[in-house]
């Protein structure tokens, strides 16, 4: 059974947990990346990511983030997990992998967030975080081609 958002707290924590995700794995990544760029730009997707938690923190405690029931329950939190999860040892290929489907399972959830919300300010906000996902999951797509499939 795919589990379904039942209230807007729901879709928040839910963000906001995709979120920190996202940030470990960055760290992580960051941390452990043998090229100088890339622990760069990790490290730097670490930054953006932590800012999109403190909007969505924002969101939360501004009281304002309002659904009707109608539109919660078209949202399936199934449809934005990913199938593989970071694991200790795994390869910067799989870690490319991992957050190539990441950003791409973000950029679902912004988009059809800001497809529901009537309110302007929440819906650009949504938008807006979207389109960093896909910005990120592209520089991901080209270091792959560059570093993974030149190699093989």
């Amino acid at each position: 059974m795919i589990q379904e958002f039942q209230t807007a707290d729901d879709i928040l924590k839910f963000a906001l947990g995709r979120e920190q995700e996202s940030i470990d794995l960055y760290t992580n990544l960051a941390d452990t990346a043998r090229n100088p760029e890339m622990r760069k730009v990790f490290s730097g997707f670490a930054d953006e990511e932590r800012g999109h938690k403190k909007r969505i923190e924002n969101i939360q405690s501004s009281g304002q983030f309002q659904f009707t029931p109608a539109q919660v329950r078209d949202i399936k939190i199934g449809d934005y997990l990913i199938d593989v999860e970071p694991h200790a040892g795994m390869s910067y290929q799989e870690a490319l992998i991992i957050a190539m489907k990441k950003e791409k399972a973000a950029f679902r959830l912004y988009s059809d967030l800001a497809a529901r919300v009537e309110d302007q300010l929440l819906r650009s906000l949504f938008e807006s975080l979207a389109q960093e996902e896909s910005k990120h999951k592209l520089r991901f797509e080209l270091e792959y081609d560059e570093v993974v499939l030149k190699d093989n």
